[in-house]
């Protein structure tokens, strides 16, 4: 290339060289502006991250007392189906209780309660380990407070309280078991599937819901839910004593308001947690208790399988025996 072509190349006038230099300086501009932007949200993601790993570390390690210094009442939410694994569940349960118990600065332990009721065997626990705890502090009593409903096994673990307190509207009782299932049968039968069923023990299958109901199978099944009756019948008389002012039906599986609870000695008065720290226990300060999920948790559970397992517990898909 001759000299006189490279001088053509290059820009001949100011105007040109101004329009270089601003395209140019717009470049390095978008270039400073992107390196911002990259720097925030990097230090965005980290601030995120910081703020879950607090929010976890914190969670884990909360001590109502050391928030709360001054005396008060412990309270422990049982909210929901009384599950293995659910916020109700009695690993949940017992944990709160006894942290409220052994804590030195709570003056008593209300156990507020809202749940239709749930596993036998999970009332159970809790009924027990609520003796446990009230013989171990005896100057330390339990309140049960039931809110909206406190049915079945809620009532179970509630009978083993000091005592009971509830809205005079609210639902209680409901002793009595449960089991049910669907029969599809005749619905395969229409469709032409075949069932294949293949066991070592002949009562493997108990219960099958693609297979007919057989008499000896309902026979042996409604002794299983008597027996759980009977048991779930006791325990609430322990607990509840002479104040039992009803009959046979009080077991019947029957449900009443609190006004008609109080009448049968089901409960042992009128009122809510805030009435019963202020007037019974005499330390209005409320401090909750409750065992909580960590977030995480919380998240993986709900895009697990708890949907579709509480889905199948309501529509009945199992013969699990249930206190409802």
């Amino acid at each position: 290339m001759t000299t006189d072509a490279k001088a053509a190349d290059r820009p001949s006038t100011q105007r040109e060289w101004r329009l270089i230099e601003k395209v140019v300086n717009s470049l390095n501009v978008e270039h400073r502006r992107a390196r911002r932007w990259g720097i925030f949200f990097k230090l965005l993601t980290f601030s995120y991250l910081f703020a879950l790993l607090w929010l976890f570390w914190s969670s884990s390690s909360f001590n109502a007392e050391d928030v709360v210094p001054q005396a008060h009442t412990a309270v422990v939410e049982v909210s929901g189906p009384i599950m293995d694994g659910e916020e109700a569940g009695a690993d949940a349960i017992i944990t709160a209780l006894r942290n409220a118990f052994k804590a030195d600065r709570s003056h008593a332990v209300v156990m507020r309660i809202n749940s239709p009721g749930g596993s036998p065997v999970q009332s159970g626990y809790v009924y027990d380990e609520i003796k446990r705890l009230r013989e171990l502090y005896p100057q330390k009593k339990l309140y049960a407070v039931i809110t909206d409903i406190g049915a079945s096994g809620a009532y179970y673990m509630a009978a083993a309280a000091d005592e009971i307190y509830a809205d005079k509207a609210s639902l209680v009782g409901s002793i009595g078991v449960i089991s049910s299932s669907f029969g599809f049968v005749e619905l395969i039968d229409k469709i032409g599937v075949e069932r294949r069923t293949l066991t070592a023990g002949e009562n493997k299958a108990f219960l099958d819901p693609f297979s007919p109901l057989k008499d000896e199978d309902r026979e042996f099944w409604q002794t299983v839910l008597e027996t759980t009756h009977q048991q779930f019948i006791r325990q609430v008389k322990e607990g509840r004593g002479d104040r039992l002012k009803g009959g046979d039906e009080l077991f019947s599986g029957l449900i009443w308001t609190g006004e008609q609870a109080l009448d049968l000695g089901l409960i042992d008065g009128l009122g809510s947690t805030s009435m019963v720290a202020r007037e019974v226990v005499g330390v209005e300060k409320l401090v909750d208790y409750t065992a909580r999920p960590q977030p995480l948790e919380r998240i993986i559970e709900r895009l697990g399988i708890g949907v579709a397992k509480q889905l199948a517990l309501e529509l009945g898909l199992g013969s699990e025996q249930v206190l409802r």
